[in-house]
């Protein structure tokens, strides 16, 4: 059959693999289509249809059809850029490139969403999405059609900055501090002089020279932040502060001077204090910020700089970044491994707390695999680069917190929503607090000019902007310092929500490795005689049972002799020669074939039977000699874990291929609530859908590889990871350690910062809906009670700095997880 060119389609509003599987089932289902190819990072599917199939336009109603959007959200907002664009404009899959850039000049939550807008009306941009907290853009775009530069100066042309690196972002730290002391010590001796006059009529110019000084120095900022607002057709924070500090300072000014008639009372303090007070609390509010995000800081400084390069017998010392695959470097004691590789000599103990959060060093030897960043702790080693630059492990976990960071959280909305009308409105509110003073209360034009000002610089969308990415940072970095990896935001709020939790048992509950548990020996047989026969047997074989076995034997330094003429018997076990005597190793039937009577033996084998356990006879020369029980063995901590999960009020349920006898055992002495057995690997899928189809919402927790599309449909799938390529895993939350205690600390986790996130929403609503009403004189005819411009904006500068700093209350959670 002759194909048509694959239709590329953009697809926005995924959030996680099970949003592509729902995409992919939705095009699959259509007719003519032959194949589906669906990109989460580029938000993009790429569909093959037959000669006859479905064109663009029916593709696209069948993915809006299916709950997402063919064009970006930002982008909806504006008139004129609510048609799809067309497909080529955005250039082949393989050619959308994602960065990320810190954008400097943000001061609300209003500006993100004008960088957001601005930047996604560009030609080529396949998305944009700002994290106002971390104060980075995500942009995906074609790069035949735009280049790094072309963003940048976009970014540069909504009137803001675009910084490169951290060492900018530490400068701008220090330049807000200059600008506090300079405010600050042109601001402080306004008011003893306004008090004490010392210069008698003339003081009051000196106080006007020192108020000009700062509103056209320190205060310069307001007006060019509101200026590239109002520019680019939206109102933020600083607009507010704008007009409060041009009208204390205007109307002084005027009054000073007698422009326009005007005569009374001048208040050039207000202005000058206004400004220093939230600059101070702008200060304030980069450092919490910044503690916000110094966890993944500090990751990326465990990053080793140097590598030393082992070329032809030849030690030489390169930057890290010219390390290729293929490469060999040389690895001292106390030094950190510059790439993930392969030991390839030498032996040495390494510190993987980085990764696993392990503290103990593990035993590494040639043919082991080592993470970059980690640290040689004893010997030398000779290492085999696998994964360099973006590829390790370390560039791995930071990409995937970073995008967690960047992501918008779904309760983020609401917010966002209110920012969008918040500053028209107090300026509609500063306007009637002046009408209803003036005109209506006859207190004066002053007072009521006053209390105008005081509504304008109280109002704070900043504090509603920051109240869920600071949370999100914060618990994300937690997270991270405990190898619990949130690939989304959404993942942070979402996992409050889980009804019912499935396990999958191999690997999850269980290690998936067998041990031996029980030794039956016939009279005269000692025990330990039948597991130097047993082992000596099981050496022949790579089974797991067999595997199981001469471990057992080892671990309890059982000396086991040689075997000779070994046999296998197709799926029955061996039959091998010992010190002359023939021994046999296996399964009842093999027992059968032999005629060796194992009958003294039915009861107890049924019994081991009913409850999972797989069993070995052991018989030598005719006679039975007894038998060895085995069974998979539980993972530490994971009764504990159940436990603690039924705590939370969850409702556990196991799924598993064993019988139900053995399945039911398992989850007896594990204390779950229900158990899904016999379910063929398939079936898991099947099995998340019926619950969902129930109403529940549901989590899946497995290993990411072999559990991947029941962990896709899940509503939060959790994937026990290795330490490895944790990105390729298809759970929303990544365990890296491979603990199932982690499975609980990440729902407490998530429950906590969604906590935080509720938090700071309620009080940056309760702030604004309290403090306005108070700045605009409710509280004056009952209790006589004004609140002064100047300390308006300093309530305004602190509720800021309250959210920030009530999402970094949650590292106190840190110590419990």
């Amino acid at each position: 059959m002759t194909l048509n060119p694959e239709i590329i389609i953009p697809i926005h509003g995924m959030s996680c693999q099970k949003c592509v599987a729902k995409v992919s089932t939705a095009l699959r289902a259509v007719e003519g289509v032959i194949e589906v190819d669906v990109s989460l990072p580029e938000k993009l599917g790429r569909v093959a249809v037959a000669e006859h199939g479905p064109n663009r336009d029916q593709l696209m109603g069948v993915v809006i059809q299916a709950g997402f959007q063919t064009v970006a959200p930002v982008a909806d907002a504006e008139p004129e850029s609510t048609q799809p664009p067309a497909v080529e404009s955005l250039g082949s899959i393989d050619a959308l490139h994602t960065d990320i850039f810190a954008v400097r000049g943000m001061t609300c939550a209003n500006c993100a969403q004008t960088i957001e807008k601005g930047v996604a009306k560009l030609t080529g941009v396949s998305s944009a999405s700002v994290n106002f907290a971390a104060e980075k853009l995500a942009v995906v775009y074609d790069s035949t059609r735009l280049q790094k530069a072309d963003l940048i100066a976009r970014i540069e042309d909504l009137g803001y900055r675009a910084a490169s690196d951290d060492a900018q972002d530490q400068q701008e730290g220090q330049l807000q501090l200059y600008w506090l002391i300079f405010a600050a010590s042109l601001s402080l001796p306004i008011m003893p002089l306004m008090w004490f006059a010392p210069f008698g009529a003339a003081t009051i110019y000196i106080i006007c020279a020192l108020s000009t000084i700062v509103q056209f120095s320190a205060g310069l900022t307001f007006y060019r932040s509101a200026w590239k607002s109002l520019k680019n057709r939206s109102a933020n924070m600083d607009v507010l502060v704008a007009m409060g500090i041009t009208a204390a300072y205007g109307y002084s000014l005027m009054a000073l001077f007698n422009v326009f008639a005007l005569t009374g009372e001048v208040f050039f303090e207000t202005s000058a204090m206004l400004i220093t007070f939230i600059r101070f609390g702008k200060w304030l509010e980069a450092r919490a910020k910044g503690k916000a995000s110094q966890a993944l800081k500090s990751l990326l400084q465990l990053q080793a700089d140097r590598a030393l390069l082992l070329v032809d017998g030849r030690e030489t010392e390169v930057p890290t970044n010219q390390v290729r695959v293929g490469d060999r470097v040389i690895v001292r004691p106390g030094e950190k491994i510059p790439v993930d590789g392969i030991v390839i000599e030498g032996d040495s103990a390494v510190d993987e707390a980085m990764v696993t959060g392990e503290s103990l060093p593990v035993e590494k030897g040639p043919g082991a695999e080592v993470t970059g960043a980690t640290i040689n702790a004893s010997g030398r080693l000779v290492v085999e680069a696998t994964r360099v630059g973006n590829e390790t492990v370390l560039a791995q976990i930071v990409r995937m917190v970073e995008d967690a960071q960047g992501d918008k959280a779904p309760i983020q909305r609401l917010a966002d929503a209110v920012s969008s009308w918040f500053v028209p409105a107090v300026v509609v509110v500063a306007m009637a607090t002046f009408a209803v003073w003036y005109w209506s209360a006859a207190a004066g034009f002053l007072f009521a000019f006053k209390m105008a000002i005081a509504v304008l610089v109280i109002a704070c969308p900043c504090a509603l902007g920051l109240a869920t990415p600071t949370a999100i940072m914060v618990g994300s970095s937690i997270g991270l310092s405990a190898g619990i990896l949130f690939k989304k935001a959404s993942v942070l709020e979402n996992i409050s929500h889980l009804q019912i939790l499935l396990l999958d048992k191999t690997g999850t509950l269980t290690r998936g490795e067998f041990a031996v548990t029980d030794l039956l020996a016939v009279e005269g047989v000692s025990k330990e005689e039948l597991l130097k026969v047993a082992a000596a047997v099981e050496t022949a074989s790579s089974h797991p049972l067999a595997r199981a076995v001469v471990r057992h034997a080892e671990k309890n330094a059982v000396m086991y002799p040689s075997v000779s003429d070994v046999e296998e018997v197709g799926g029955h076990g061996l039959v091998c020669t010992i010190d002359g005597a023939q021994v046999l190793a296996g399964s009842h039937r093999l027992m059968e074939r032999e005629q060796v009577a194992v009958d003294a033996f039915d009861l107890q084998v049924n019994a081991w039977a009913a409850v999972g356990k797989s069993v070995i006879y052991i018989a030598r020369n005719g006679q039975v000699m007894g038998v060895l029980a085995l069974a998979d063995t539980l993972k530490e901590g994971a009764a504990e874990t159940v436990a603690r999960l039924r705590q939370l009020g969850l409702k556990t349920v196991m799924i598993t291929g064993d019988r139900q006898a053995a399945a039911h055992a398992v989850a007896a002495q594990l204390g779950l609530d229900e158990v899904e057995a016999e379910v063929l690997p398939g079936g898991k899928l099947d099995v998340v859908r019926r619950y969902q189809e129930q109403g529940f919402f549901i989590g899946m927790v497995g290993d990411g590889i072999n559990d991947a599309p029941a962990l896709a449909q899940a509503d939060i799938g959790i994937a026990i990871g290795s330490g490895s390529d944790v990105v390729k895993e298809t759970g929303d939350l990544v365990l890296v350690k491979g603990d199932i205690r982690d499975v609980e600390r990440g729902i407490r986790l998530g429950r906590r910062t969604l906590s935080k996130v509720k938090q700071n929403l309620f009080w940056a609503f309760f702030y604004n809906v309290i403090g306005i009403p108070i700045a605009a004189g409710v509280l004056y005819p009952a209790f006589g009670i004004v609140l002064k411009p100047e300390f308006a904006g300093l309530a305004m500068a602190f509720s800021s700095v309250s959210v920030v700093t009530n999402s970094l209350l949650l590292k106190r959670y840190a110590r419990r997880l």
